[in-house]
């Protein structure tokens, strides 16, 4: 009887650290923090890109944002893949993004070290201006009025000029212009160029190519010209609505002490 008990005390005991030792296990480690975030300014919005993380066990990605680089970031959505749209924000803000990735066990990276901000702002797609002699008060535009007008207004930012066949751009003594080049579309140019402006006042217009325009009051802006005709030229257009802001289209900086961002951040987000 005692031999019997004692087998099935070793039995158990068998059982039991057989059952210890394949117990799950626990992961506790984080995923790498997002690199290589991108986002495209919008009018109200921001989409983001950044690359999807190597680990196989990420479950999702956190997007937060915040008004200062070394600020508190606040969550403001998750995303299963790779990218996100930050929609209903305002022009004219500044705002910092970063991204965390998080795994199937709830852990959460520290936030990404890019330093991406961005700075929405108005835009728009397909709008007709025509040949000043012809019709001059539909000739003009002007971007802080998001409208059509004269010429010879004193709103106007532009003008188109159809002279002897050869399509022109025309702004005043108080504004620049610069041909970017061929472009894809309104969204190629990312930041308003600090040289190179246009001495004559004016640029050939070509169909494809974007211009980038210094405003009197110190505003950039951008069109990108889809078609012309010998009466008129149709364009998309960008207009950034804070003052000697050159961002058009935001583009990604590094900085050394970016992981210290990351640790205040993460603490005030706790």
């Amino acid at each position: 009887m005692k031999n019997r008990i004692f087998i099935y005390l070793l039995i158990i005991s068998a059982l039991f650290y057989s059952c210890d030792i394949n117990l799950p296990y626990e992961d506790f480690t984080p995923p790498s923090p997002p690199k290589n975030i991108t986002v495209l300014n919008g009018d109200q919005k921001v989409v983001l890109n950044w690359k999807k993380n190597p680990e196989s066990d990420v479950a999702g990605y956190n997007i937060y944002y915040s008004y200062s680089y070394n600020g508190k970031y606040t969550l403001i959505g998750s995303s299963g893949t790779n990218n996100f749209v930050d929609y209903g924000i305002r022009n004219g803000v500044k705002y910092y993004y970063a991204v965390t990735a998080y795994d199937y066990n709830g852990n959460e990276s520290e936030l990404s070290y890019d330093v991406i901000y961005a700075v929405p702002r108005p835009e728009g797609f397909n709008q007709s201006i025509f040949d000043y002699r012809r019709f001059p008060n539909n000739s003009g535009y002007s971007f802080s009025k998001y409208s059509v007008v004269p010429y010879n207004s004193q709103d106007a930012d532009f003008f188109f000029e159809n002279y002897q066949g050869t399509y022109y751009l025309v702004v005043y003594d108080d504004t620049d212009i610069k041909d970017m080049g061929p472009t894809r579309d309104i969204y190629d140019i990312q930041f308003a160029p600090s040289y190179g402006w246009s001495s004559s006042k004016d640029e050939i217009a070509k169909a494809g190519k974007t211009y980038v325009f210094w405003t009197w009051n110190n505003r950039f802006a951008k069109i990108r010209i889809k078609n012309i005709t010998p009466d008129r030229i149709v364009f998309d257009w960008a207009y950034q609505t804070v003052e000697g802001e050159p961002m058009l289209k935001p583009n990604k900086e590094r900085k050394k002490l970016s992981s210290n961002r990351n640790l205040v951040a993460t603490k005030e987000l706790n």
